[in-house]
């Protein structure tokens, strides 16, 4: 085995006890020395590799969204179904990530909803891919349809977005439970659904 390989392996070994601690403990009750512990990792090793538990911190949450845009991105199969069956692709796929790797759901959450003030522009950047593709889904799913005329597919999408923003405010708590943030992921498929049909039924005439 060669130096980089060497390196690598244990550069996984670090990011490996640490999305467990952070994952168990939220950012605030973690610590280096429990990480340390865990694995009989020495506190020197993880300050080669990161400077802080900052830096390790955000290496996670960057991990988290960069490993959960991979699998939307190879989920979703581009311009197939309807827009109804569409959209439940888009969130089955999301709750099936999570399901596969339970291990970066608080992550995600703490990220999402209740992230450590001091680094919230840092984690603000690394989610930036999981929310491009969001909206990039979104808008690709409104072009084909006929909007209300004063309305435009930003207009929709930042609307929603919003939308988002008071949903995780229901849930400001360090961590959700697996059906807690399945509730979260339906409430969110249900304010799309009412953003993008309304709330009242047409009548047939």
């Amino acid at each position: 085995m060669n130096r980089e390989e060497k390196n690598q392996q244990t550069r996984r070994r670090i990011m490996d006890n640490a999305l467990a601690e952070f994952s168990k403990r939220g950012y605030g009750a973690s610590s280096v020395n429990t990480i340390c512990a865990s694995k009989d990792i020495s506190k020197g090793i993880i300050y080669h590799y990161f400077k802080t538990k900052d830096e390790l911190y955000l290496a996670c949450v960057e991990e988290c969204f960069q490993r959960l845009t991979d699998h939307l991105r190879d989920a979703l199969t581009v311009g197939q179904g309807t827009v109804e069956e569409q959209l439940e692709q888009y969130f089955s796929a999301r709750m099936a990530f999570f399901q596969m790797y339970p291990v970066y759901q608080p992550i995600f959450c703490e990220a999402v909803i209740s992230p450590p003030g001091h680094l919230l522009a840092q984690i603000q950047a690394r989610r930036q891919i999981f929310d491009d593709l969001t909206v990039d889904t979104l808008a690709r799913l409104l072009r084909p349809l006929s909007l209300c005329n004063h309305l435009t597919i930003n207009e929709v999408v930042e609307t929603f977005r919003e939308y988002q923003d008071f949903i995780n405010a229901k849930y400001q708590v360090s961590f959700l439970s697996a059906e807690e943030f399945r509730r979260r992921d339906e409430n969110c498929r249900k304010a799309l659904n009412i953003l993008l049909y309304g709330v009242i039924e047409r009548r047939k005439d």
